[in-house]
């Protein structure tokens, strides 16, 4: 989306953009923007939100500053790297909650108690998933809510994705809702498209922890960019308009996703995701990292190995969230077709290098 699509959205807005001071912004975020920011929430305020660049720098600050070294947190796995690399960095212990592809990427809150140690300080969850696409149940997200309050740990709930279950009423509660101590990590790049902003938050009741991260962020960037503030609130005065557009995106993609797969079974298995713009299909024939790497010199189409998120080296992800996509998932066809053809001729070509 441009910047003239957005602020066309609101009567009034092109104009009052123009006229925007270019000073400082305040560290924690504008108190406007803060404000609009919590109505995603029920129990929290503008004083409860912190702002920050991307959801990025919003895992480094609470990173460094619910942990120190020698803590133990146990991290959602297959994961975006930072939530679990950054902790490692910083002097902390790493354990693995297993999400498993023969459960269709669920979790068990059942291990968690094996899981944790005296020197457990947090968990770390991510809903909906990157890089699988799964949604927990709300039985199970509850449980582990109760689980980190009863523990006395800190539940950082990764929730970039929420707004974009396929199945509205599968929508989970924030989890600075369910609970007095989690943080709930939001941004305005996933649900509602507009990475160039930069604009990500914390919101939590957990004041002492949120103040930790706000000194913190003194020495990271201080502030954020008042162009961004003011397009960051507009787009949350139509967040359900700019969800709506880009759940219509990738409902369209994901049909085009099933047929591929259908088509392809013999080469990839699909775990249909529930919730967001990526899913983790296998690649049969073995290791993804080739036919990734092939794929991208051939065609242009980058996906992600499976690796790369601590996953199965034969899985990868891919992204359906553009409105680009179907032209991406030709060439994918194209690249597949070819390497079949090839792999039953003279001199047979392989699907990756290995």
């Amino acid at each position: 989306m441009s910047i003239a699509e957005l602020l066309g959205m609101e009567p009034g807005a092109s104009e009052a953009f123009g006229k925007l001071g270019l000073g400082y912004t305040e560290s924690p975020g504008s108190p406007s923007l803060r404000a609009a920011i919590s109505r995603l929430y029920t129990s929290i305020g503008p004083e409860n939100v912190l702002v920050t660049s991307g959801a990025e720098e919003a895992i480094f600050l609470f990173m460094h500053a619910a942990l120190a070294p020698g803590d133990h947190l146990v991290v959602h796995q297959p994961c975006y790297q930072s939530l679990a690399e950054v902790a490692r960095t910083a002097g902390c212990e790493v354990t693995a909650w297993q999400a498993r592809e023969e459960s269709a990427w669920a979790l068990d809150p059942d291990e968690l108690p094996r899981l944790v140690r005296p020197s457990t300080r947090a968990i770390v969850l991510n809903v909906p998933h990157n890089p699988t696409g799964f949604l927990m149940s709300r039985e199970s997200f509850l449980r582990t809510v109760a689980f980190a309050e009863a523990r006395g740990l800190v539940l950082f709930s990764d929730e970039v994705y929420r707004g974009l279950e396929h199945a509205p009423a599968g929508r989970l509660p924030p989890a600075c809702d369910a609970g007095p101590s989690a943080i709930s990590l939001g941004v305005m790049s996933k649900t509602y498209g507009l990475p160039g902003l930069r604009i990500g938050w914390v919101a939590t009741r957990n004041e002492d922890l949120r103040a930790r991260m706000a000194e913190l962020k003194d020495y990271t960037t201080i502030c954020a960019s008042a162009p961004s503030e003011f397009l960051a609130e507009v787009a949350l005065r139509h967040a359900e308009s700019l969800a709506e557009r880009n759940r219509g995106i990738i409902a369209d993609n994901i049909r085009l996703l099933d047929d591929f797969f259908v088509r392809h079974q013999d080469i990839f298995s699909w775990h249909r995701p529930i919730a967001g713009p990526i899913g983790f299909p296998r690649f049969l024939p073995g290791e993804a990292g080739g036919f990734c790497r092939d794929l991208v010199e051939a065609r242009g189409v980058l996906l992600a190995p499976g690796v790369l998120f601590g996953g199965p080296e034969g899985c990868f992800r891919i992204g359906f969230g553009r409105r680009s996509m179907p032209e991406a998932l030709a060439h994918l066809e194209m690249f597949v077709e070819q390497r079949l053809v090839d792999s039953r001729g003279p001199g047979a070509i392989s699907f990756g290098r290995g």
